[in-house]
């Protein structure tokens, strides 16, 4: 095995080495890879000005922790979370709006026993007390939860397990934050089979909610309403502000109230893409602020997400800055609400996730090529029309930057698809080591990942798991396939009626597409995927012939099984995308096992409850029984997606090595011991 030169001189002084593609050494270890996984839970500000945000800490066990930006910089942020506690909340199974701060007081759900705690964040070493009753265990949860100050109330949704796992009441309640004296909740608004967003407004007078109904996920059909709150702080009238027309087949989400008292939300109704529009209470119409097409949201696959903030609201004017996906990139704007004019602000980050707004300033959940997923804060000036300053607050990598000179960079693709005159899109990264080179005559290897969801989306950020395969060697592709979002609903609506279809086939055709461009080698095409991603790995692997081996991480082998034990979030929403119990036999690739010809290897968390256990378990007895080179692995304590340091750099490792062995033709350069394949070893 060639090692890399001394690295002393320039880039362009050394010499490379030349090395079989996928052999090469690189600096980008699984450790780093596995320390870099930490997460973001949600960014707030308290009453000092200054940035709190949930980070979850793969080292830690994946142990989520309110941490506080320091008072002076060059300071350590401080741990609000005593180490008794984990910030997270179980609602939905995915959870998001695990906590909420108004003034210096936080409450936040507690991942163990479920309940909501309140705590102080200026009296140091406050200990956080229950303010919502005890049940005996986890059987409620709380999440995406605000402070009704006018009752001295905290406003949640609540989800009751009580009766059943699988179908718990889901409502919308009222806890008092007494700590002293905790009473039963008080049921505010009932009925429906979904909640999210409760948002008050400024008088604590009315409050805006979104609901929706099996069998539509949140974003294929939901309803806007606004409730009338009585002096016994009862809701007394409710107006439906969108969702109900027939006309507009629509998904609002996002309600949010001006401090004037204006409500703006985000919905789909006119041109197909999530826009931001006012409700008009007079009228009881709405009005879109700045029609584009361009996505200006995201679909609610957790609770608590914040796509724009009201940050202007007087006589003069009203300014609202937020943030829209087109093309595949993000953009961070300002909306003149009163003008209809909208105006960029120039910031490195090409992707962003959510915004929080400070003093005269914006905190920025985003990311790109080169920069992690990080917090940033942007200065604007004083007309709040452009930024003077950005600083990073919080980075899920902070030691990343120096592997910079290693980086692949994404290169957004668009492919044709099966069907004509459709397109599809993908981030495409090339080979990358400034150490090493391969023979002219040889093309990369290429791995393949398709997204989970499928109502989701690849964004060509730095991600360091990505890195680590490119600066060996590999070619990697992100795939956006008909069904992903960023893209309108005409795209995401590709998928309805055909998974198992659609997202295969734009999964081989941009393999094909690569091949056809001559940036891979056709014959050394791995694929990979978690979740609803790991079904797309496992029916191509089934249904078609362009993938010689492939990884699922906990991915659904058979649609049956999924549909009877689907949580009640998602118990609805393969129907839209499968169809008739044929289709559902037919897509499933348990049923197909002879139809498998290449190796795969299986990822499983044994306390996933999205996709149990079972599934791998059973497409890995089948395929050592048809004696396909199979490995399967399983982690205790680990749910779905994995959130462990030791779990995530196995899981990466062994992927590697697994490819290198029986696809690759070249020998890792890394130390990994490996892993018994059946019918192989």
């Amino acid at each position: 095995m060639a090692s890399p030169p001394p690295s002393s001189g320039t880039t362009a002084e050394r010499q490379r080495v030349t090395a079989p593609y996928g052999s090469w050494k690189s600096p980008i270890t699984a450790d780093d890879v596995s320390g870099a996984s930490k997460s973001l839970g949600g960014i707030a500000v308290d009453d000092d000005g200054r940035l709190v945000w949930l980070e979850s800490r793969p080292n830690e066990s994946g142990r989520s922790v309110l941490v506080k930006e320091p008072e002076k910089p060059g300071d350590e942020p401080v741990d609000i979370t005593p180490k008794e506690f984990a910030v997270r909340t179980l609602c939905q199974e995915y959870g998001g709006g695990a906590f909420s701060i108004s003034g210096d007081t936080l409450v936040f759900s507690n991942y163990e026993d479920q309940r909501l705690y309140k705590q102080s964040l200026h009296l140091k070493d406050s200990p956080p007390l229950p303010i919502s009753p005890d049940y005996g265990g986890p059987s409620v949860c709380y999440a995406d939860g605000v402070f009704d100050s006018k009752f001295g109330r905290y406003i949640a949704i609540r989800e009751d397990r009580h009766d059943s796992g699988l179908n718990p009441t889901t409502t919308v309640v009222a806890i008092g934050l007494d700590e002293k004296d905790i009473q039963e909740p008080k049921t505010l608004i009932s009925g429906n089979d979904f909640y999210a967003f409760p948002r008050m407004d400024p008088k604590g007078e009315k409050i805006a909610w979104i609901e929706w109904g099996h069998p539509n996920m949140p974003w294929d059909k939901a309803e806007l309403w606004v409730g009338y709150i009585s002096e016994a702080g009862d809701i007394y009238k409710r107006v439906c502000i969108a969702g109900r027309d027939p006309e507009h087949v629509e998904s609002p989400t996002e309600p949010k109230w001006s401090p004037k008292g204006e409500l703006f939300f985000i919905t789909d109704r006119q041109n197909g893409f999530w826009n931001i529009y006012k409700w008009i209470e007079s009228a009881n119409e709405v009005l879109p602020l700045y029609p584009l097409n361009a996505e200006f949201a995201r679909p609610s696959w957790i609770f608590g997400l914040n796509s724009y903030e009201v940050i202007q609201s007087d006589e003069q004017k009203t300014l609202i800055a937020c943030s829209y996906r087109q093309s595949g990139r993000s953009y961070l704007a300002i909306i003149d609400v009163i003008h209809s004019s909208l105006s960029l602000l120039d910031i490195p980050f090409t992707d962003i996730q959510d915004i929080t707004s400070g003093s005269n300033c914006l905190y920025v959940e985003g990311a790109s090529g080169l920069l992690p997923s990080s917090v940033a804060k942007v200065t604007l000036n004083d007309e709040k029309s452009a930024g003077i300053d950005f600083q990073i607050i919080w980075s899920s990598s902070p030691d990343s930057l120096k592997y910079e000179s290693y980086f692949s960079l994404p290169e957004l693709i668009e492919f044709p698809t099966e069907v004509p005159g459709q397109n599809a899109y993908a981030y495409f990264y090339p080979p990358s080591n400034h150490d090493y080179q391969a023979s002219s005559e040889e093309k990369p290897p290429l791995l393949l990942e398709s997204h989970g969801g499928p109502t989701s989306e690849a964004r060509g950020v730095l991600n360091l798991s990505i890195q680590y395969w490119t600066s060996r060697g590999w070619a990697f592709v992100d795939v956006n396939y008909g069904g992903s979002t960023g893209y309108g609903r005409e795209f995401r609506e590709r998928l309805l009626g055909r998974w198992g279809i659609v997202d295969v086939d734009d999964c081989c055709s941009c393999a094909k597409f690569l091949v056809e461009s001559g940036k891979v080698d056709g014959t050394r095409l791995c694929i990979t995927g978690g979740s609803a991603g790991g079904y797309t790995t496992l029916a191509a692997l089934a249904f078609r012939e362009t993938f010689k081996a492939g990884a699922s991480l906990y991915g659904i082998a058979d649609l049956n099984m999924l549909r009877a034990e689907m949580p009640k979030f998602e118990s609805h929403y393969i129907d839209n995308l499968v169809g008739s119990d044929k289709d559902y036999y037919e897509r499933s690739p348990i049923n197909f096992v002879e139809k498998f010809s290449c190796p795969i290897i299986l990822f499983q968390g044994l306390e996933d409850k999205v996709v149990p256990p079972g599934q791998a378990r059973k497409i890995y007895a089948a395929l050592k029984q048809k004696g396909l080179p199979v490995a399967l692995v399983e982690y205790e304590g680990e749910q779905h997606g994995f959130r462990k340091a030791e779990s995530i750099k196995f899981t990466l490792e062994q992927q590697m090595l697994f490819f290198a062995r029986l696809v690759g033709h070249f020998d890792v350069a890394d130390e990994i011991a490996p892993l018994k394949i059946d019918n192989f070893d």
